[in-house]
């Protein structure tokens, strides 16, 4: 039996080529705004986030990962022991939290993120302590990642001509707001060396959607740091301290969501 084959003409190709390359663009509008209506209009450019309902704390390393080592201290132990007491502390504030390990287990630095990125209204708290190259170096610092991946990499899966779009990192004053209320707690109450906040791009909090901060809580290096951290009640008041600025956040964003709905423009709600 012969086969027969339809010649399309070159400009037929192109046109249908150039359809579907419409087509793909159309569906990607639809389903940006097929994800949430848009009948208020709002005066500011950027809405401010609601208030939080859930903190992931996040102790670093863990199993056989253990940390810096330092006089037979180990940092995976210190790391859990301030998580939990967080934990509790904000438990009983009424505040959701949720460990990524509950115990002296490994979880990779991507779980430790796809955790936090399956919940839709959280922070992130990741807490460390540091090992200096020198003996004297000393105190406490709050990191938060300067920019953050923001879309949702299903997006590019479908739609790989939007890839590098689609990954461009956004601006990240939240989580630089969140670090400074715990960086300032932290030196409150502990009296620990203030080496203030900084921008790091470390995985776990450069690698989520919500604001997240990795907190070094002092050099077990230095005999002084390490010295306090194996007191219970300096570690007590490390993980008071670090409560403390997570609500301090959470009070300053209730303070802007009351500000926002007294300034809606009438007929917005």
């Amino acid at each position: 039996m012969k086969s027969f084959r339809i010649a399309i003409p070159e400009k037929i190709r192109q046109i249908v080529a150039g359809a579907g390359f419409v087509l793909m663009v159309a569906s990607f509008v639809w389903w940006q705004s097929s994800l949430g209506p848009s009948e208020t209009i709002s005066t500011h450019l950027t809405p401010p986030p609601a208030v939080f309902s859930l903190v992931v704390l996040d102790p670093g390393h863990g199993g056989q990962d253990s940390g810096a080592i330092c006089a037979g201290v180990q940092e995976k132990d210190l790391t859990l022991d301030i998580a939990q007491r967080i934990d509790r502390l904000l438990q009983a504030q009424g505040v959701a939290s949720l460990l990524t390990r509950t115990g002296d287990s490994y979880v990779s630095l991507a779980d430790r993120a796809a955790v936090t990125n399956r919940s839709p209204d959280c922070i992130f708290v990741s807490i460390h302590f540091n090992e200096g190259n020198k003996n004297a170096s000393a105190g406490v610092e709050t990191y938060y990642a300067e920019r953050q991946m923001s879309v949702r990499p299903q997006l590019a899966s479908w739609l790989p001509f939007l890839q590098r779009a689609a990954f461009e990192p956004n601006s990240n004053v939240e989580s630089e707001s969140l670090a400074g209320f715990i960086q300032e707690a932290l030196v409150a109450r502990t009296q620990a060396m203030d080496r203030g906040t900084k921008p790091g791009n470390f995985y776990v909090i450069a690698n989520v959607h919500h604001p997240a901060v990795l907190v070094e809580g002092g050099f077990l290096s230095n005999k002084d740091d390490i010295a306090k951290l194996a007191t219970w009640d300096y570690r007590e008041q490390m993980a008071v301290a670090i409560t403390d600025g997570i609500l301090s956040y959470r009070e300053a964003l209730k303070q802007r969501d009351a500000a926002a709905g007294t300034n809606a423009p009438a007929g917005s709600e």
